[in-house]
């Protein structure tokens, strides 16, 4: 995690290997929109990494395991946890889009960090499936991965929506 005095905090959840609509990957669509806004707004960054990742690099065999995982309301255990998360009064937290909702990880990380009083923006990265409500940004992956021109664009107008 970088070390600012940024009150503003970019966590995320991504994914490397084969990702549907970009082929094989070496930086997930997540981490890369992520990266954007903590330019954009001078916040911090912490990457979501679960302790045994044992998430499969084939897309078919990804969303099988991610299915399986949200079936069971798993919890996977991350790595770390964000130093003196009170400093933070606005959080963005970012994911691809898994069978509708946050990648179980993510559960796990609000979960261990005490987010109130703040105020919350999820983003993410997805093939068609697009996001959970009005105020969230979701982009397509393959936008992302291919067109950062578009991608710096769309976040730009998002956060000047929401006051950044």
């Amino acid at each position: 995690m970088s070390k600012t005095n940024s009150e503003t905090l970019v966590a995320y959840f991504s994914r490397t290997g084969e990702q549907y609509g970009v082929g094989v990957i070496n930086e997930g669509n997540t981490s890369i929109v992520a990266k954007i806004i903590a330019e954009k707004t001078g916040a911090d960054l912490f990457e979501i990494k679960v302790v045994d990742d044992n998430y499969p690099d084939t897309y078919s065999a990804l969303i099988q395991y991610a299915k399986k995982e949200k079936q069971e309301n798993a919890r996977p255990e991350i790595i770390g946890k964000v130093d003196n998360i009170k400093k933070y009064k606005n959080i963005f937290i970012g994911y691809p889009n898994w069978w509708g909702d946050m990648p179980m990880p993510v559960h796990t990380f609000i979960e261990n960090h005490k987010l109130t009083d703040k105020n919350i923006y999820n983003f993410c990265t997805h093939e068609g499936s697009g996001g959970i409500k009005s105020d969230d940004f979701a982009i397509y992956g393959h936008i992302a991965q291919t067109d950062k021109d578009l991608t710096e664009r769309q976040i730009s107008q998002w956060l000047k929506r929401l006051g950044f």
